[in-house]
């Protein structure tokens, strides 16, 4: 079918893919099962769960097969080549990782040492990155104009497919983790097998991108405004399991919308195609190499694609760096001990779990809402991408600064600015790297900067919350009042603003390539 080879297939088979792939989100659901069925204590628990971070964040790997086989200049020409190969070589990561967990878990095998468990939770989180990559760059090659946008709402559909796995576990696995660890190593598998076909580059000039790309961001908001809905109604009041069936098929209905942009912006472009005398032109590759600027203005920036070496040796690799540190690293800090928070502040079970829950939620409207708002200032006023970096590192630390006050409700709105800027972060992140660094081997270098998330969240998690808590929780490692995280919120505030002054110099160092970039777009 002719409708199969475009550009809103692939974004649609891509969002469907990031859709189910966020099973590292769920580990809670499963980590007791491995736990008990393993003989593991809590130390042991932790170190098998630490692979599975590390997996889902080294992604150099990733971004180098992405470049060899699905560049332009391998292409989709030949067959053994295209985004679609990344995605296979992940999807054999997942169902071996997932598969062998599942197989351990539930006794088809016997417990194996430690260190092998490690390996294969290292696989169910390794492939991450290869669809991330895939879909990620393939995005932004698909949309260069509008690269934030797409960014947004790939990283966005990420975000929630933890909250819709766990939709699943409750209605097909009703309530055990076994059955939930063979659904992860089955469903998904055959799923992202039928739609990595459909992710392919096409690197070509058509008007009214953003009418399409508009009306995915629209479905995407309805999606997540009905997940929010959801979780709030099952955490709190309660859903039977009828209405549970109900509810996930409604959700499955929505997912499935997107194809109603899709073929709506098939039969306009095809129709306006027919009304030309002549035929759309393939536009020059984007990974071919620009012919150089020679402006003295726009000379902290490379124009051409780099590599992962010779982005590192350039002072806006580390500025990027830093500021994701200072960012991301203090985000994922303050979702990693947000349950231990609310308990010290004597929350509710129930409040714990909608905090939990509603986290994928802010998550998600911040990775969209940042790509589509620097989008739209880049086009209209001209605003380097890194300035809404210093802006969400700004409402990162006013959020740590209302969950430090300890006050009523400061867990829920300090969550959510948290939430919301870290998600921003996500989005915005991939594309400035693809806009300063160039895309030949951006998956490589944003995956490098990505680094920055465990690096951070270690600082903060171990060094900073857990330091301050030890100093005053009581002998039985308890802690109870707002005292017991109002330093670590404070010291995490600070450094979210030194972030934002990092970022601030990178905004500074390339407004005039922005404007460069602005220039062109309104050229072609």
């Amino acid at each position: 079918m002719e409708i199969a080879n475009t550009k809103w297939v692939a974004a649609t088979a891509s969002m469907w893919i990031e859709s189910f792939i966020g099973a590292s989100y769920t580990f809670g659901i499963y980590s007791s099962l491995l736990k008990s069925s393993q003989s593991y204590d809590q130390s042991t628990l932790d170190t098998v769960s630490v692979y599975k971070d590390i997996g889902a964040n080294a992604g150099i790997l990733s971004g180098l097969f992405y470049t060899a086989v699905a560049s332009g200049r391998s292409g989709n020409g030949r067959f053994f080549s295209g985004p679609w190969l990344v995605i296979f070589v992940g999807l054999l990561q997942w169902f071996v990782g997932y598969g062998f967990i599942w197989m351990a878990a539930s006794g088809v095998v016997e417990p194996p040492p430690v260190a092998v468990m490690c390996l294969f939770m290292f696989f169910a989180g390794h492939c991450q990155p290869f669809f991330n990559t895939a879909i990620v760059v393939t995005a932004i090659r698909n949309f260069s104009d509008y690269g934030g946008t797409a960014v947004g709402i790939m990283k966005g559909y990420l975000g929630l497919s933890g909250a819709i796995l766990v939709q699943m576990y409750h209605i097909f696995c009703e309530g055990d983790p076994a059955n939930y660890l063979l659904l992860l190593a089955v469903v998904p598998s055959i799923f992202i097998l039928t739609m990595m076909p459909f992710v392919r580059a096409y690197d070509t000039v058509v008007p009214g991108h953003k009418k399409y790309l508009n009306g995915l961001s629209s479905i995407s908001l309805i999606v997540v405004t009905y997940l929010m809905v959801v979780i709030l109604v099952e955490n709190v009041i309660g859903m039977p399991r009828s209405m549970k069936i109900c509810s996930f098929t409604l959700l499955v209905l929505l997912l499935v919308s997107p194809l109603l942009v899709t073929v709506r912006a098939h039969r306009e472009e095809k129709e306006r195609l027919l009304s030309l005398d002549f035929p759309v032109t393939e536009r020059s590759t984007l990974l071919d190499t620009p012919k150089p600027n020679t402006s003295n203005d726009v000379d902290v920036v490379m124009t051409n694609d780099m590599n992962v070496l010779e982005a590192i040796r350039t002072i806006n690799f580390w500025l990027l760096f830093l500021a994701m540190i200072c960012g991301m690293g203090s985000g994922l800090a303050t979702i990693n001990n947000i349950r231990q928070v609310g308990e010290s502040l004597r929350y509710s079970t129930v409040q714990l779990n909608s905090l939990v829950s509603l986290w994928s939620i802010w998550s998600f409207l911040g990775r969209f809402g940042a790509g589509y708002i620097s989008d739209a200032y880049l086009h209209s006023h001209g605003w380097p991408r890194p300035a809404f970096i210093t802006i969400s590192l700004v409402i990162m630390a006013l959020g740590h600064i209302v969950m430090a006050s300890g006050l009523l409700g400061s867990l829920y709105i300090g969550s959510l600015l948290v939430g919301l800027a870290y998600g921003s972060q996500w989005a915005l992140m991939p594309t400035i790297t693809s806009e300063i660094f160039g895309i030949l081997h951006m998956g490589t270098i944003f995956y490098t900067i990505g680094i920055a998330s465990p690096v951070g969240s270690y600082i903060f998690s171990v060094k900073v919350i857990g330091y301050f808590y030890d100093k005053v929780a009581s002998a039985d490692h308890s802690c109870y009042g707002s005292h017991c995280f109002r330093t670590s919120f404070v010291i995490m505030a600070i450094m979210s603003v030194l972030g934002s002054l990092i970022s601030f110099v990178l905004f500074l160092r390339t407004k005039k390539f922005y404007a460069t970039l602005v220039a062109k777009r309104i050229l072609k």
